[in-house]
């Protein structure tokens, strides 16, 4: 069966995010903890916050240090989660670093890729534009390097990147990430343990005394 709003499996946690986004690291970690100990898929999908030509933010600038020290920090300790604003100015575009997600998804990686690239930014520093940095995280996680590179070079992906932002936007209506959705539900921004347990149960996807 599929949901409606994602076109994607109904017994899956349809993931939408952007690698450069602090919250959807926080809310993946949230996420393991509530499925930790049960057979429940998540999918990954696509969502660019400053495609290009929209200038992507600076570390220099107010914004970004204010709302890691209002929102970001606060919410990470909470959690127990380690997570710094990178220094890397300014912020890397992700739409390669999409690309590559497409390829990991055909190879059943696609799961693994998005952790990586979230983790390599948020926790290790790492330029996840860099193609070299893309194709090593890549390679990490279980992709061939130089089919990885070669894809990237000649933007095999970048079609099938360009239609997933589409369907995230024409059919999804995402404008925020992250946004999860669990069977018919629709959760924006970083779930409380309690209120992803109970879509997941509604959705059947848990069992009730879990």
């Amino acid at each position: 069966m599929y949901n409606k709003n994602t076109g994607g499996p109904s017994n899956s946690i349809v993931v939408y995010t952007d690698y450069v986004c602090p919250y959807c690291l926080l809310a993946e970690t949230v996420i393991r903890r509530v499925i930790d100990g049960h057979d429940v898929p998540i999918e990954w999908r696509p969502y660019e916050l400053r495609p290009d030509p929209v200038p992507t933010l600076r570390v220099e600038d107010p914004y970004l240090p204010s709302v890691w020290e209002r929102s970001v920090y606060p919410m990470a300790e909470k959690l127990g989660v380690a997570i710094k604003l990178p220094e890397i100015s300014p912020q890397p575009r992700t739409q390669k670093a999409f690309e590559g997600f497409q390829l990991a998804q055909e190879k059943g990686l696609g799961e693994a890729y998005s952790n990586r690239f979230l983790r390599a930014f948020f926790q290790e520093e790492q330029d996840i534009g860099d193609i070299e940095v893309i194709v090593r995280l890549g390679e990490e996680v279980g992709l061939d390097g130089a089919e990885l590179r070669e894809v990237l070079d000649k933007g095999t992906y970048s079609f099938s990147h360009c239609k997933a932002l589409e369907q995230a936007k024409e059919e999804a209506n995402i404008s925020a990430v992250p946004t999860i959705f669990i069977g018919d539900r629709r959760l924006q921004g970083v779930p409380s343990e309690g209120e992803l347990r109970a879509a997941l149960q509604e959705a059947g996807l848990l069992n009730t005394a879990t």
